[in-house]
């Protein structure tokens, strides 16, 4: 796939389905007593892999429409063993949080997945499970295969994130539904909280309490969960796609509809603003337990800024298309506290930097630290971007083609399909040239 300078991004769109959120609610409806109703589901490669799992363990699922799906949950307690191996693909989402699940239930579960998943390190979300009572074992380097074996009589513990890490405190968090007694996560990294809000629609015993600037969630075990009808918000990471095209190419002004606004993944939102950015959040309402707006985008002359390191949890996932936003506004722009960035689906942290160095940007690098010298201006283009099997990497690169002097080809389109699938058609309908070329 291929993009080239495009200007007057234009029209009204809908973006999918959040990831995050899809991922949760096809768990936990599948573990509910009863049938649960989603509409607007991501359907994308990631959540295809959590769907397929949950009918390994036994939950029927069913797409009704091509975005509406219909899951009878099998109850709390009630997974039953696969008869082989789940293969996850290259949705760490999907492998970590039913590691998660499945620690607390009595049966041994083998978990593989692509070449790229095989290469990112499972043991730092495997080694709190440990203490459920499950023990399991890993290739060398902590690497899947995994074999995880549950436990017989899960046993409640206390548990502080050493990391800002969503998924690690998902995957206690699930192991917890299954265990009797009081399971508590302290969280001081303000990590992303739809696991806690979704917990706590379908039923679960949860308390959420605030000391100083630790969150503590605690789950009181083995309290059934109900299925339930819910709308999916749509994803504010793949969002800034189609929104940061906008900023950067003349003359453009575009409306992102039913967009997820969450304190917990707001953080490029915050930053896009202090940088000049023309965005209005309109028509708020709620979804799913999330709060949802639509959101107007006008091209806007942006200036570098310094982001402060706290933010960092809350759009860890956000800083490739942030860097395409930095390399176009004036003056310098410093990514803080991105260390997490080298352990994502690629090495984001490297990926970053060999993009903006081969569009002419230049980039400063230490070891948890990027700087970036905006010039407003990309003179190059006509590259070739290595996505590593990185969707994230694939749609900034071919948004940095929109403003680039020759446009940028990446080398694996395919991968968009992991969290955003509709990617191209939502592009080419608000005037973006791009080409499947």
């Amino acid at each position: 796939m291929k993009s080239i300078s495009s200007k007057k991004l234009k029209g009204n769109i809908l973006i999918p389905g959040d990831k995050s959120i899809s991922h949760r609610l096809v768990i936990l409806s599948s573990i509910a007593i009863g049938r649960s109703n989603i509409k607007g589901i991501l359907k994308s490669d990631d959540i295809m892999k959590t769907i397929e799992a949950m009918k390994n363990f036994g939950a029927s699922i069913e797409f009704t429409n091509p975005l509406n799906c219909s899951i009878k949950g099998v109850g709390l307690g009630g997974l039953s063993e696969p008869e082989s191996a789940l293969d996850f693909g290259n949705s760490g989402t999907s492998a970590r949080l039913i590691m998660g699940l499945t620690a607390s239930h009595p049966i041994t579960t083998i978990f593989i997945g692509d070449k790229s998943l095989s290469v990112r390190p499972m043991d730092r979300v495997l080694k709190p499970l440990v203490n459920f009572g499950s023990n399991y074992s890993l290739r060398k380097d902590n690497y899947l295969p995994a074999i995880l074996k549950g436990s017989d009589n899960p046993i409640p513990f206390s548990f502080e994130l050493g990391e800002p890490s969503a998924q690690i405190k998902s995957a206690v968090l699930l192991g917890a539904l299954n265990t009797p007694g009081v399971t508590t996560v302290k969280d001081k990294f303000n990590t992303r909280d739809h696991t806690e809000r979704l917990l706590g629609l379908y039923g679960a015993n949860i308390n959420i309490t605030k000391k100083g600037n630790v969150k503590e969630i605690s789950i009181k075990g083995v309290n059934e969960l109900k299925g339930l009808d819910l709308s999916v918000p749509g994803d504010p990471s793949s969002a800034l796609f189609p929104i940061i095209a906008a900023l950067i190419c003349k003359d453009s002004d575009i409306m992102v509809k039913n967009v997820l606004i969450n304190p917990s993944r707001d953080g490029a939102f915050k930053v896009l603003k202090d940088m000049g950015a023309d965005i209005s959040f309109l028509n708020n309402r709620i979804m799913a337990a999330e709060e949802v707006y639509d959101i107007r985008v006008r091209s806007s002359k942006l200036k570098g800024i310094d982001i402060p390191r706290r933010l960092a949890p809350t759009m860890i996932d956000d800083y490739p298309i942030l860097a395409v936003a930095a390399s176009m506004a004036k003056g310098k722009t410093y990514f803080k506290g991105i260390n997490e960035l080298r352990f994502k689906e690629s090495d984001r942290f490297a990926g970053i930097l060999n993009l903006l160095e081969k569009n002419g940007v230049r980039v400063e690098s230490k070891k948890d630290m990027i700087i970036i010298h905006g010039k407003c201006e990309l003179k190059r283009g006509g590259i070739k971007i290595e996505t590593n099997l990185d969707h994230r990497m694939a749609m900034s690169s071919l948004i940095m083609g929109l403003v680039s002097k020759n446009g940028v080809k990446i080398d694996n389109s395919e991968t968009i399909k992991t969290s955003f699938p509709s990617f191209y058609n939502v592009m080419i309908k608000i005037g973006a040239k791009l080409s499947k070329k």
